[in-house]
């Protein structure tokens, strides 16, 4: 696309996403859904008008990884309750970790099994779409929790849980990414690559990225004290979120994971100044940190809004035509998998009082594992020379679409039902 094409289309995206707020309220619907719907009508109107809006499958996957995705997992870790997530860390990991490993692995083995089309849909095919499953974004859920005035450790729960998992989410993707690469749409991929050769690759992506991003955090986040300037401070944290991303992109290991330590890290001591109760920041300090998260609160709602509007222009009617026993297989697995992996986890904790999540929470986090943002990211910047993109891609639209229109609305109605038995 042209230089003057990306302006209108930003200049489209964001007006909008003025449109879309107030719609939202009115029907009461999650303003992504809104979104969805105002990008599917509207480029449907322009097609009718004749006009190419230069939207292709092919030019998305650099924008995604290269613009989007570090705005989505800097702000994220940039704003986390920091107190909070510590008090629930190891909770967090495991939910991020585990839990979504065998999102991941039970999702894929009842897709491939369930779509039986292993010629069409390979297994590194449903790997794949596993990991895109895997990657919850909570933030339709979080709003409706505060509403009902739930505990906020749910809440934090599915933040942290979503923060890393959707790091972890991305590293896998890549990983089974550069398998279909290698081994193309073939079924051979659990002959060529052993369990052993998977975690070895895993492990050395994660981690790597993990140690690159906490260094460059430690770095900047030293240094951004002896800036004064508020603006230079906002400068400093761009540098550190797409400059983490890069660095680490261009080491071969992830990108995700050195953007989301390099965030954690920095923003830790960028607020290392507060009072041990977390509430007194020097004057300058408060200003620095408040115009960073209206910075990042500015960047993160444009990428929202973009990924979710270019969702509803991408999709077409040929998608619930031709794959909607695809996406309903998909719905179902997801949901098994989500339940076994979350009740499985959570049972672990059940023996230590400090840790343990009441049923009911655990219920909500279960229904409350909507897939969002990154899942259209990542299914979006599928390259289209793999045989079953197309496959892949509908699925992931049509179980966004599931939790966008489905498991949000009701969020509200079976949280505050469970938790008020719960609490009785």
């Amino acid at each position: 696309m042209f230089v003057e094409h990306i302006i209108l289309s930003l200049v489209v995206i964001l007006g909008l996403s003025l449109l879309a707020q107030p719609i939202s309220k009115w029907l009461r619907l999650p303003f992504a859904s809104i979104l969805v719907v105002l990008g599917f009508v509207s480029s449907e109107l322009v097609v009718l008008a004749g006009i190419d809006t230069g939207i292709r499958a092919d030019n998305f996957q650099s924008i995604i990884f290269y613009v989007f995705i570090p705005v989505l997992v800097f702000e994220s870790a940039y704003n986390l309750d920091k107190a909070q997530l510590k008090n629930n860390l190891i909770v967090v990991l495991f939910l991020a970790i585990i839990a979504m490993l065998l999102t991941c692995l039970i999702t894929a083995a009842l897709l491939f099994y369930g779509i039986g089309h292993e010629e069409g849909f390979p297994w590194i095919a449903a790997l794949i779409t596993g990991a895109i499953l895997a990657a919850t974004d909570p933030v339709a859920v979080v709003v409706k929790l505060k509403e009902i005035q739930a505990p906020k450790r749910i809440a934090v729960l599915l933040e942290g849980e979503s923060l890393f998992n959707d790091a972890t989410a991305i590293v896998l993707f890549g990983v089974f990414l550069s398998m279909a690469a290698v081994t193309g749409s073939a079924s051979s991929t659990a002959v060529d690559y052993s369990l052993i050769d998977i975690s070895f690759q895993f492990v050395t992506v994660f981690f790597g990225g993990a140690i690159t991003g906490f260094l460059i955090g430690v770095f900047f986040g030293l240094l951004q004290k002896k800036v004064t300037q508020k603006l230079l401070a906002g400068v400093m944290s761009l540098i550190v979120a797409y400059g983490s991303y890069l660095l680490a992109e261009f080491f071969m290991v992830s990108g995700v994971m050195s953007t989301l330590l390099a965030a954690l890290t920095y923003s830790i001591l960028a607020h290392e100044k507060t009072d041990i109760d977390g509430t007194s920041l020097t004057r300058q300090d408060a200003e620095a940190a408040s115009n960073n998260k209206y910075l990042w609160d500015v960047l993160a709602h444009v990428a929202n809004v973009s990924v979710f509007l270019v969702m509803g222009a991408v999709i077409t009617l040929e998608m619930f035509e031709q794959r909607w026993l695809a996406m309903l297989i998909a719905i179902i697995s997801l949901l098994i998998a989500r339940a076994i992996s979350v009740y499985g986890v959570m049972f672990c904790f059940s023996f230590c009082k400090k840790l343990e999540v009441s049923l009911a929470s655990q219920t909500v986090m279960v229904w409350g594992g909507l897939r969002g943002a990154v899942t259209l990211a990542l299914a979006l910047s599928l390259p289209t020379e793999l045989e079953y993109w197309w496959t892949i891609q509908s699925i992931a639209f049509g179980v966004v679409m599931f939790s966008l229109f489905i498991q949000a609305p009701t969020m509200s109605l079976m949280a505050r039902r469970l938790l008020d038995s719960d609490q009785k």
